[in-house]
């Protein structure tokens, strides 16, 4: 089997252990401390497979700010928001509504910016998966221990620009980024997103970091499965693919955390769960299917 089958189910599966991690990571360092350590070791890594591997490295410097440009946006400036906004606040099952925006927002922002145009299919298919999330997640805004949001208003701005912010990133990835080694790329990339959150964290946090096992655990499943895999497969499903088709990827996210949830922690699988995540799961075909259909016919 090809990497161009494997690596949406891989991106998926890795991608949603993020949620994870933070909830373990949270309750050991502050965020931004933690993601400059992640961001830091994370370059590191790149760079030494760059070496082994003898990769190149951009030619011209508007590539290399490029690069580190669009790594504030795709990974610091997304990361650090989305972060923040949750220690500060917002309740997971809104998190969750917002993170679901993405495909909508670069499926609406992909014309004016990358010249991506959509089918009509494509485009009821990112409703569609909208429309399961919200189905998913809806015990959660009916609960009166997460309906009050008027303490949070400032973190939920946050988490919103944040969304912006990754989805500015994925179209600028597509635009500017479509050519060149995707390992020295992400190198540079975590250099920008460093760039943005360790003076944060200088600024507005202690560097509390303390040390236990399982945070080491969850910095070290944020450098290698997260960082280095969820965002090398990301990188590379951008570059092959529609972007709309790799963002709608984003929709399998909070129905994959809730079932890895029910593994590790024992959470319910409600039953507006399990009928979101089976009309997720066929819009997120839908906004596939037109691409699938170009590579079996050789287009």
């Amino acid at each position: 089997m090809t990497l161009d089958r494997l690596a949406p189910a891989l991106f998926v599966l890795l991608w949603s252990t993020g949620w994870v991690v933070a909830k373990y990571a949270a309750l050991h360092s502050e965020p931004f401390t933690f993601l400059s350590i992640r961001y830091g070791l994370s370059a590191l890594a790149f760079l030494a497979l760059c070496v082994v591997a003898r990769a190149q490295w951009p030619t011209s410097r508007a590539t290399w700010l490029r690069a580190v440009y669009s790594g504030f946006f795709l990974h610091g400036f997304y990361l650090a928001g989305l972060w923040w906004a949750i220690a500060n606040g917002v309740p997971a099952g809104i998190s969750g509504i917002i993170a679901a925006l993405q495909p909508l927002m670069t499926a609406m922002a992909a014309p004016f910016l990358v010249g991506e145009r959509l089918q009509q299919t494509q485009k009821f298919g990112l409703a569609l998966g909208f429309i399961g999330i919200a189905i998913a997640i809806s015990p959660k805004l009916i609960d009166p221990a997460t309906a009050d949001l008027g303490h949070a208003a400032l973190p939920l701005a946050v988490n919103l620009i944040a969304m912006g912010s990754v989805t500015y990133g994925t179209l600028y990835q597509k635009k500017h980024l479509q050519s060149g080694d995707l390992r020295t790329i992400a190198t540079l990339q975590y250099v920008g997103a460093l760039i943005l959150t360790l003076p944060l964290s200088l600024i507005f946090e202690h560097q509390h970091f303390d040390g236990a096992a399982r945070a080491y655990a969850a910095l070290a499943w944020s450098v290698f499965g997260l960082s280095m895999g969820g965002v090398g497969l990301l990188l590379y499903l951008i570059r092959r693919g529609q972007v709309s088709r790799a963002a709608s990827l984003i929709y399998l996210m909070p129905p994959a955390v809730a079932l890895e949830a029910f593994i590790a922690f024992g959470e319910p699988l409600t039953l507006p769960l399990v009928l979101g995540t089976m009309i997720v799961v066929t819009g997120v075909y839908l906004t596939n299917r037109r691409v699938v259909q170009q590579a079996q016919a050789g287009v």
